[in-house]
C-alpha cells in the first residue's frame, strides 16, 4: 500500500499531483451553485469514462456515482466529494480566479472534486492488483444541506451498502500538510431557517407605528445569537445566525414585509429542542411587541456528522504512514459548522477528516468568504490518505 503515495504524486514524474493541480484550476474557474453544476458533471463524467470508470448511478440532474471492481476479492469501499460553490464574488486579480460573476468556490470543493479525480486515476492505473470495489460518489449541493438527502431518496443507497466511507474537507484553519481526525460527533447538525415577518407597511416619516417590520426584523437579528446561549458540546458553542435579509422597496416606504434567512447548528437533539423553542418563542414575543406577524420555517435539516470509530482509526494510521516521520496528525475537537456528507454516514460506517492548506503568509482567509484560498498542496495529501484508506479498508 506504500505504492499509494507513488501513484499520487511522492516519486519523480508527479503525473497525478499535476493532473489534479490542472483538474482542480479548471473546476475553480468554472464554479456552479447548487444543482446546477453541470458543467462540473460534465468534467467529472468525461474522466471517468477515460479511465474506464462505470457510472452506476445517476439522479438525472448533477453528480453521479461511479464504481470500479478491483483484481482480487475484497470488501466495497465510498470515496465522496462535494462539488458546489457558493454565491461570493472573487477577486479577478488572483492568478486563479472564478469567472463567472459572483460565484466561488469559497469552501474547498473545487479541491475536493480534483482530489477525488486524481485518487480515481491512482487506483485506476493498478485495478487488476486492488482487493474490492471502490465506489467514487460525487455529491450536488452540499451547501444547500439537501444535496445528500436528494440522492438517498433518488435511490443511491442500493450502489452503496456494504461499504464503508472516506472522505475529507481542506480547511483554510490548519497548516497545509496537517491532518486532524475525530471519531464520534465531528461536525454539527443544521438546520436552515426562513423567517418572514408581515405588517401593514406605512410612511417612512412615521418609522415609530405599530406593525413596523424593519424595526422587528433589526431586533430579531440582534437577538438571534441567543437562542444558543449556553449550549455547548465539549466546549464548542452552538451558534444561530442570520445569512440574509430581504426588505423594503423604497426610502420612504416602510415595507409590508421582511425576511431572515439563516442556519441553526447544534450537537444533540437536547440542544436542538432547546434551541428551536427559545426561537419559537422568541418570534413570538417579537410579533406582540412590534405588532407583527412572524412566521417561522425550517425548510432544510442536515444531522451531525458521526464518525465511526474503527474507520477513523485506520485513517488516523494510514494518515500517519503519507505524512511520514512528523506524525502532523492529531485528533479534533467537534466543529460548528455542518456537512451532510452525514447523510451518508448515517447508513455507512466512515471517517470525514480534515486537511490543512492554509498558506505560510496568512492569507488564506475564512471559509465562505471572497478572502478564502487554500494552497494546491492539500490535493496530495487529501487524496493520498483517501486512497490508502480506501486500500485498508477494501483488504479482505
Amino acid at each position: 500500500m506504500t505504492a499509494a503515495r507513488d501513484l499520487l504524486g511522492q516519486a519523480p514524474g508527479e503525473t497525478v499531483y499535476d493532473e489534479m493541480v490542472d483538474l482542480r484550476r479548471a473546476v475553480h474557474r468554472r464554479p456552479e451553485l447548487a444543482f446546477d453544476e453541470h458543467a462540473t458533471t460534465a468534467l467529472v463524467k468525461g474522466h471517468m469514462g477515460g479511465l474506464g470508470i462505470e457510472q452506476v448511478f445517476e439522479t438525472g440532474g448533477t453528480g453521479g456515482i461511479f464504481a470500479m471492481e478491483g483484481g482480487r476479492p475484497g470488501r466495497s469501499v465510498v470515496l465522496r466529494a462535494d462539488i458546489d460553490a457558493l454565491p461570493v464574488h472573487e477577486d479577478p486579480a488572483r492568478a486563479v480566479h472564478s469567472e463567472i460573476e459572483g460565484v466561488m468556490h469559497a469552501c474547498g470543493h473545487d479541491v475536493h472534486v480534483a482530489a477525488l479525480l486524481g485518487a480515481a486515476t491512482a487506483l485506476a492505473s493498478r485495478r487488476e492488483d486492488l482487493p474490492g470495489r471502490y465506489v467514487f460518489l460525487f455529491q450536488p449541493a452540499e451547501e444547500a444541506l439537501c444535496g445528500a438527502r436528494s440522492m438517498l431518496d433518488a435511490g443511491a443507497l442500493r450502489v452503496l451498502e456494504g461499504s464503508s466511507l472516506v472522505g475529507f474537507h481542506v480547511t483554510s484553519v490548519l497548516p497545509t500538510g496537517m491532518l486532524a481526525v475525530r471519531s464520534g460527533t465531528t461536525m454539527s447538525e443544521a438546520h436552515s431557517l426562513r423567517i418572514t415577518l408581515s405588517g401593514p407597511g406605512g410612511h417612512g416619516a412615521m418609522p415609530s407605528a405599530t406593525g413596523n417590520v424593519i424595526a422587528a426584523v433589526a431586533d430579531l437579528v440582534g437577538q438571534l445569537s441567543g437562542v444558543t446561549e449556553g449550549l455547548h458540546y465539549e466546549d464548542v458553542n452552538c451558534v444561530c445566525s442570520a445569512g440574509t435579509l430581504q426588505a423594503g422597496t423604497a426610502v420612504n416606504v416602510v415595507p409590508t414585509s421582511a425576511r431572515i434567512t439563516g442556519t441553526l447548528r447544534t450537537f444533540t437533539d437536547a440542544q436542538r429542542e432547546t434551541a428551536l423553542e427559545r426561537l419559537r418563542a422568541l418570534c413570538a414575543a417579537l410579533a406582540v411587541s412590534h405588532e407583527v406577524t412572524i412566521e417561522l420555517e425550517l425548510p432544510e435539516r442536515t444531522p451531525a456528522v458521526v464518525n465511526d470509530g474503527a474507520v477513523t482509526d485506520l485513517v488516523e494510521r494510514e494518515a500517519r504512514a503519507v505524512l511520514g516521520a512528523d506524525h502532523l496528525v492529531f485528533r479534533m475537537p467537534p466543529s460548528a459548522p455542518s456537512d451532510d456528507v452525514s447523510e451518508f454516514l448515517r447508513h455507512l460506517p466512515g471517517c470525514y477528516f480534515f486537511v490543512g492548506g492554509a498558506a505560510a503568509d496568512g492569507s488564506s482567509g475564512m471559509h465562505h468568504s471572497p478572502r478564502f484560498f487554500v494552497e494546491d498542496g492539500s490535493l496530495r495529501v487529501g487524496a493520498s490518505v483517501m486512497v490508502r484508506s480506501a486500500l485498508a479498508l477494501a483488504a479482505p
